[in-house]
């Protein structure tokens, strides 16, 4: 299923961006709306990353860019990620490939193996991509492809198989 990033679609994810961010600041600190989990996001991550212009990647290839990439979305969902070693049972697993401008801007998303038993997770995986953006800029590469493996526990945190802890 490839999602390209319509300006229909762009102006729906600004709008719910801008939302989220203004419904952070009500209720609760730290208070991520439509989080699966109980956990609480910590205000500096979010900060961190919205409207922030992350530090450029060098990387030369796109292999190597998975890394600095998987870096920026654990920094931009601190309370998100499984610590240690996962379950030998996840809850659900997708291979989401994400089209990136050379500024680091999210051009178009492509599931290459969505979870489909779990459409809640497809949409919070969107979500996080689409709220980190933009993602370091590849200044040897330009406009670059990212693939990475969301592997999703039952808990609603989760690891990328770029920097995973492994599975117990």
């Amino acid at each position: 299923m490839k999602r390209q990033l319509t300006p229909r679609r762009l102006a729906l994810a600004a709008s719910v961006l801008s939302s989220s961010l203004w419904l952070a600041g009500c209720g609760s600190p730290g208070a991520v709306p439509g989080q699966l989990s109980e956990t609480k996001t910590e205000p500096r991550a979010a900060a961190a990353v919205a409207g922030a212009v992350p530090r450029p990647s060098n990387a030369a290839t796109a292999r190597e860019y998975r890394r600095d990439a998987a870096r920026h979305v654990y920094e931009a969902n601190r309370s998100r990620i499984y610590s240690g070693q996962l379950p030998p049972m996840l809850y659900a697993v997708g291979t989401l490939q994400v089209n990136l401008d050379a500024g680091g801007k999210v051009v178009s998303l492509h599931w290459m193996r969505a979870p489909k038993h779990a459409p809640e997770v497809i949409a919070e995986i969107e979500r996080a991509v689409l709220q980190a953006s933009p993602f370091p800029s590849a200044t040897r590469l330009g406009a670059v492809t990212w693939t990475d493996t969301w592997l999703w526990d039952k808990s609603g945190r989760f690891q990328l198989d770029t920097l995973t802890e492994g599975q117990q």
